[in-house]
């Protein structure tokens, strides 16, 4: 049986691409979920599809990258469907096959180019954040603890567990507000 997964980053994007070239590819099951995809966890839909597949299946994606963005995860998964007889492929990367050697090694060099994209995202990300602070545009999250407040109450005696009942806060954060 061919099974197929599907997933969008955000509630915005559509899944009707992936699932419409699912269905055209055979899939008699179709999972799909909005939800990002860097890390496996937290995602049902994938969970459910890993769950359901059966020994002889094969788990279908459009993309590697609607499965995996990290070569940790993409392995794990992979190892998951492997233990259960489970074949892999990608519809886009028609190399990444796991029912031959070449494609399980086109699928580990995939991976690692996933993950290599994800860590570059996430520094020019980092860049544009650190540009944007430097030019007074990004100043970041409000405080949610009010660091002169928590100082008051407890130069008044009161107790760090008291102070954080007060204030509706953590009391961890009275402890990180008066380390400040």
């Amino acid at each position: 049986m061919l099974v197929g997964y599907a997933r969008v980053s955000s509630v915005g994007q559509s899944l009707d691409i992936q699932l419409d070239a699912l269905k055209d590819a055979g899939c008699e099951k179709v999972f799909s979920e909005k939800k990002t995809g860097t890390a496996a966890d937290g995602r049902q839909a994938l969970q459910d599809a890993l769950d359901f597949c059966r020994e002889g299946d094969t788990l279908l994606v459009t993309r590697l990258d609607r499965l995996a963005r990290s070569s940790v995860d993409l392995h794990n998964i992979v190892a998951k469907l492997e233990t259960k007889g489970v074949r892999f492929r990608c519809l886009q990367q028609s190399g990444v096959d796991t029912d031959t050697g070449m494609g399980k090694l086109v699928l580990a060099i995939l991976g690692a180019v996933a993950a290599f994209e994800t860590d570059i995202r996430k520094e020019r990300q980092r860049e544009g954040i650190d540009k944007a602070k430097a030019n007074g545009v990004y100043k970041g999250r409000k405080p949610s603890v009010d660091v002169e407040e928590v100082r008051k109450l407890k130069s008044e005696g009161m107790r760090p567990t008291d102070i954080a009942k007060s204030l509706n806060i953590g009391r961890a954060s009275v402890y990180r507000a008066l380390e400040i």
